[in-house]
C-alpha cells in the first residue's frame, strides 16, 4: 500500500501544464496531418530521428479534395466545394493554434465540432475506433484550458 501511495504522489506532481502539452500535440496530430494530405505546394522539412517533420504549404486544393467531398464526404447543408474548402482550412488553421496553445479552448472546442461532424456523417462507425479518443482529448482541453506551456498563458496571464 506504500508504493502505491509513493506511486499516486508522484503521479499527482506532474504538471498540468506538460499533461496539457502532451494533449494538444495529440489532439492536433490527426486533424493537420488530414489537411496536409488535402492541399498541393511546396514541402519543407524532414524527416528527423523517424518521425515525419515535414509541413506542405498550402498553395492549392488538390482536385481529389473536391471529389472525396463530392463523393464519400457528403456533409448536410454545405456544398461539396465549400466543405472541402471550410474543412481544409480548419485542418490547416485550428491544430498549429492548438499546438501553440494560442485560442486554445476556442480551437479545441473547433475540432470537437469537426470530430462530431465526422462521427455523425462521415465515418459512423469510428467511435470506439478514433473519435472517442479525440473527444476525450478534446474536452480536457475545453475545460481545463492550455496550461502553462502555452502562448494563451504568455498573452492572457492574469
Amino acid at each position: 500500500m506504500h508504493a502505491m501511495k509513493k506511486m499516486a504522489a508522484w503521479l499527482d506532481a506532474i504538471p498540468y501544464s506538460v499533461i496539457a502539452l502532451f494533449l494538444r500535440v495529440v489532439a492536433s496530430h490527426p486533424f493537420f496531418a488530414s489537411g496536409q494530405t488535402k492541399i498541393g505546394g511546396p514541402t519543407f522539412g524532414r524527416e528527423i530521428f523517424g518521425l515525419d517533420l515535414t509541413v506542405q504549404i498550402p498553395t492549392a486544393i488538390r482536385s481529389a479534395t473536391f471529389a472525396l467531398f463530392a463523393d464519400e464526404y457528403k456533409l448536410p447543408l454545405l456544398s461539396p466545394n465549400v466543405a472541402a474548402y471550410v474543412t481544409t482550412a480548419m485542418e490547416l488553421v485550428l491544430p498549429p493554434l492548438l499546438l501553440l496553445g494560442f485560442l486554445t479552448r476556442l480551437s479545441a472546442l473547433g475540432l470537437l465540432a469537426m470530430t462530431i461532424v465526422i462521427q455523425l456523417f462521415v465515418y459512423p462507425d469510428a467511435w470506439w475506433t478514433a473519435h472517442a479518443y479525440w473527444t476525450a482529448l478534446l474536452i480536457v482541453l475545453i475545460a481545463r484550458g492550455p496550461g502553462a506551456i502555452s502562448l494563451d498563458c504568455l498573452i492572457f496571464r492574469k
